[in-house]
């Protein structure tokens, strides 16, 4: 029997005004009020509510026998507690059902697990104590913005506390390997990782209404025709989507809420299939090998890496220049400005300065509320430049140049220091390979002794015939050969 783990992401951004240059020192106040609030009512009608509702019956229908997850961004619920309390109060029906997990992430929907360990554990506590007290319930299982993942961020999420964590089954990182098993940290074997099968995930979320693709219209049957086809072995097929698939990216006239509401019904007729949380999967089930990504990979874009965030100089100096800040934004010790520091760091800013092209960029533009990304990058930059001068009223700037070239001699110690490291592994690289060689007074030479003990070996014979002759020459004629009183030859350099 394989076991289905359905997963959702709900999330929304504080999207931010038209900012100009000459806003700049004028007003501090840097969010569309509108446009959070339309969008936000339009999507709870589109997909939060109707979502949940499918969702609550079919909890009610199966009873314990159907089970999914959630991850709802502290950002997103931020939004929730001011322009919709009725989504709350749906998502709070469903926790108390006991069918329902929700799972850690960072409160800001940040990229800061790149950036800074300690901020990073400091919003994945904030959101874990956000779920908590909305929901009564702690949550297990972490899950990191866009599903970036790396084995040095699989290390901290493990220190944290969790026993499992989401990521991307990206085909570079698993090569022959599939998707539908458990796996674990190469790190720390404590924290088991589930792998979203994209393929059968993207099915769904992507091309569900797409009537250019092969296989539209995309019917139950044939979905879980596909799910029997798989290799009887795999264990978990993990489906991860953005909750807003339903009713937002792919609308109600589609049938996608139609199509979930069978689903669960036809795999569960036949004893086939059973669904699980992930909490469950990492419980329950043996990881079957580790899985090692050293280099993070996400869930966005053909690449699965970051290059939809982090890709383009404007993006990385945006998003250097905002964690530059981050000790001053402590030291202010002001809520407004935490506030605004935590907004700033919501990963679509990042994303919306995309400059992706082909089938990728048509996907950006259906996000972007912008006209073009260097739009998104020149008022971002503005709302930045804004909330640096505040921070340089409120700590001063003799203060804030100290932090910043404390941290410019921060970073210049760390590179020589690995270039220091660098030359020595090489020095030692070159001993091992460059040892002296000894001649015995016969003429024959001696090993010599590697650093380990160890002895080396000779060298070939036309080598042994060309230093006796140069032993041969350097010594005076009409002297004969002393021979050793004790009848061995001398040690080399390396045995005194």
């Amino acid at each position: 029997m394989k076991t289905i783990c359905f997963y959702f992401q709900v999330h929304q951004p504080f999207r931010f005004r038209r900012y100009r240059f000459f806003d700049i020192g004028e007003s501090h106040y840097y969010y569309d009020d509108y446009s959070n609030e339309s969008i936000m009512k339009k999507v709870s009608g589109k997909c939060y509510l109707p979502a949940n509702q499918v969702m609550l019956d079919l909890i009610r229908r199966y009873g314990e026998r159907f089970k999914i997850a959630y991850s709802i961004s502290g950002v997103a619920l931020d939004q929730f507690e001011l322009y919709a309390p009725e989504v709350l109060e749906s998502f709070k029906k469903l926790a108390e059902t006991g069918q329902v997990e929700f799972l850690a992430e960072t409160y800001s929907h940040s990229l800061v697990s790149l950036a800074d360990a300690d901020e990073f554990r400091l919003q994945v506590s904030e959101h874990s104590n956000c779920i908590e007290s909305l929901f009564g319930v702690k949550p297990k299982v972490f899950r990191n913005t866009e599903l970036v993942y790396s084995d040095e961020i699989g290390g901290m999420v493990a220190d944290m506390g969790y026993r499992a964590m989401l990521t991307e089954g990206a085909k570079h990182i698993l090569g022959w390997k599939s998707p539908n098993y458990l796996y674990y940290s190469a790190v720390n074997p404590r924290l088991k990782v589930l792998l979203k099968n994209y393929k059968l995930s993207d099915d769904i979320a992507f091309r569900f209404s797409n009537q250019g693709w092969s296989e539209w219209p995309l019917t139950v049957d044939k979905y879980v025709s596909w799910l029997r086809k798989l290799d009887k072995k795999e264990e978990i097929i993990n489906l991860f989507m953005d909750y807003e698939t339903f009713g937002e990216h792919q609308w109600a006239d589609t049938g996608i809420f139609e199509f979930m509401q069978d689903l669960p019904g036809k795999l569960l007729e036949n004893r086939e299939f059973s669904f699980s949380t992930p909490s469950e999967v990492a419980d329950l089930m043996q990881p079957v090998a580790a899985i090692h990504v050293p280099y993070p990979v996400s869930w966005a874009d053909e690449e699965r890496d970051l290059s939809a965030w982090l890709g383009n100089d404007m993006q990385n100096d945006a998003f250097s220049k905002l964690y530059a800040l981050k000790d001053l934004v402590k030291k202010t010790n002001d809520p407004k400005i935490l506030i605004d520091w935590r907004y700033l760091q919501v990963s679509d800013h990042f994303y919306y300065m995309s400059t992706k092209f082909f089938s990728d960029g048509e996907v950006h533009k259906y996000f972007n509320p912008y006209e073009s990304p260097y739009d998104a990058f020149i008022n971002y930059m503005n709302v930045l430049s804004d909330f640096t001068n505040r921070i340089n009223d409120l700590v001063g700037s003799t203060e804030m140049e100290t932090v910043q070239l404390k941290k410019i001699i921060k970073e210049k110690d760390e590179q020589l220091e690995a270039l220091l490291n660098e030359i020595n592994e090489l020095k030692e690289k070159k001993q091992d390979i460059v040892s002296p060689v000894d001649v015995n007074d016969e003429g024959e030479e001696a090993p010599s002794v590697s650093k380990t003990g160890a002895k080396t070996a000779k060298p070939s014979p036309g080598l042994k015939t060309t230093r006796r002759k140069a032993s041969a020459k350097q010594k005076k004629p009409g002297t004969a050969s002393r021979k050793p009183s004790s009848g061995k030859s001398k040690k080399s350099g390396s045995e005194k």
